[in-house]
């Protein structure tokens, strides 16, 4: 038995290193593919491609009587690295003559933004807090000026702007839109568009990262800087900023209040975090990660996104209202009614509801697979 368990084993091994030799050599014509979209000024991410290729090894999978899922987690692991393979320098839609200045280049997401302009050769310029005496020729024949600075301090930036070159871009990238929109307008009378971009700073790659994108004035004079975050990969969703921020609400907000409630209960009963997460399934490893992520980052991000959302007093105590009603039937055990609101709920998510199953338990396998025992 020893010896046959050795010589499968080392077939086993010897299939493993032909793979390595596989990953490499397609990582090798991916970054050929990236070499000729560079040239050709090709997005990085084309869905329809993407869509096609999977539904093509789906097939191949069956046929060889593999589970086309697992061939689907695996392509998807190795294209994100295709990706990443394929970004060390864009094709520029813009002016590569004129500068990008970014307010508040110096700060995470500023950074981030301004190395992937620099990648597409543009010249960037930063302009910080001590570089307000400077504006004016920081913004000199400048063809983009992005507000990247924190929520609280956006319009008192966008008011100290100096005057820019008549068909300059004015944008910015805080998660509200509808004041900072207003802001922009009223300082600039070229074009102007609000962008929110649904990542954080440490993101490796910007293929498939939704970007929000709001009109204000003159959006065909924005739209190379449309076309340059399509370049990148990113997907783009235009929409209102009234719109916006009331999804906002929702999505930033109420989520991150939860969040920090639930953060703070457990500190209040002092709960043993390390106990929590080796007692956990993925799916509640996941939700305590999710937790753990927001207290990992900047305070004074999240309190401004919270404090920002001007509905959100209004939001918290509506939903104190449904832990009113939840708690009252928890204290009077009516299990029928409990379970008449979960299908009321249900109900609600509708089609969605079974569609997420499907999209969580994929997530969860990943998560599984990643555990340390």
């Amino acid at each position: 038995m020893t010896e046959d368990l050795s010589n499968i084993r080392a077939e086993i091994d010897a299939l493993d290193q032909a793979l390595i030799q596989l990953l490499a050599d397609r990582a090798r014509l991916t970054a050929r593919v990236g070499t000729i979209k560079q040239a050709h000024r090709l997005p990085l991410y084309v869905p329809e491609r993407e869509a096609a290729l999977f539904a093509a090894r789906r097939r191949q999978a069956l046929a060889a009587g593999l589970d086309p899922d697992l061939v689907e987690d695996v392509l998807r692991r190795v294209m994100r690295e295709s990706y990443a393979s394929q970004e060390a320098r864009f094709p520029a839609t813009g002016d590569l003559d004129r500068p990008i200045v970014i307010v508040g280049g110096g700060g995470a997401l500023g950074r981030l933004l301004g190395g992937f302009f620099a990648r597409s050769g543009y010249p960037v310029r930063v302009l910080e807090t001590g570089d307000w005496p400077h504006a004016a020729g920081l913004v000199e024949n400048a063809q983009l000026v992005l507000v990247a600075v924190p929520i609280d301090r956006t319009q008192e930036a966008i008011q100290a702007l100096p005057a820019l070159p008549a068909d300059c871009v004015l944008a910015d990238v805080t998660s509200v839109k509808r004041a900072p929109l207003a802001a922009m307008l009223s300082r600039h009378p070229g074009p102007v568009i609000g962008l929110h971009p649904m990542f954080g700073p440490d993101i490796r790659s910007l293929a498939k990262q939704v970007v929000v994108y709001c009109p204000g004035r003159d959006t065909a004079g924005a739209q190379w800087l449309l076309d340059q975050l399509g370049l990148w990969g990113t997907v783009l969703r235009e929409e209102s900023p009234e719109r916006h921020d009331a999804a906002m609400v929702m999505i930033q907000a109420m989520r991150h209040f939860s969040t920090l409630v639930y953060g703070a209960f457990l500190q209040r009963e002092g709960a043993d975090l390390n106990d929590l997460l080796r007692l956990s399934s993925p799916i509640y490893r996941l939700e305590l990660a999710m937790v753990g992520r927001l207290f990992a980052q900047n305070p004074a991000l999240y309190a401004d996104i919270i404090l920002s959302a001007g509905p959100l007093p209004e939001l918290v105590e509506g939903y104190r209202e449904c832990l009113d009603e939840l708690f009252d039937l928890l204290q009077s055990g009516d299990r029928g009614a409990l379970m008449e609101r979960f299908d009321q709920v249900r109900d609600y998510f509708g089609e969605l509801a079974p569609a997420l199953l499907t999209e969580s338990g994929e997530l969860l396998r990943k998560a599984h697979d990643g555990r340390d025992p």
